[in-house]
């Protein structure tokens, strides 16, 4: 298995989201396994022609999201992201429908937002 990954200069999104989003889809399909060693930092960005800067703020987004973990010297990997993942989402909605009661927002006005919301982050 490889990291396949494509930066598309004609598309308006950040070259270091693309680089996370595709790492993050491969992860949770199964494309990159659990414990699969992701490239240096400086490796990555010299076989994307991206900074190294670049490269690490993707992996600072990915290692807080917990789909990777840094392991000191020895490197980077995918981690087992998935209940991770599934745990914050769940926590991250419960909060959203807390709030949304507090704001005095019916059922069907706090989903309808929640609709809007991920139509509009998904379109992109």
């Amino acid at each position: 298995m490889t990291l396949k990954i494509v930066i598309d200069s004609a598309v308006p999104t950040a070259p270091y989201e693309q680089l996370r989003s595709q790492i993050s889809t491969q992860a949770r399909k199964g494309a990159l396994p659990v414990g699969y060693k992701l490239p240096t930092v400086r490796g990555l960005a010299e076989e994307l022609g991206l900074a190294a800067n670049t490269v690490a703020k993707a992996y600072r987004a990915l290692e807080t999201d917990g789909v990777i973990e840094t392991r000191g010297r020895n490197g980077t990997f995918i981690a087992a992201a998935g209940e991770a993942a599934d745990r914050e989402a769940a926590a991250a909605a419960r909060a959203y429908a807390e709030r949304a009661r507090r704001l005095g927002l019916g059922r069907a006005a706090a989903l309808a937002a929640v609709e809007d919301a991920v139509r509009a982050v998904y379109a992109k």
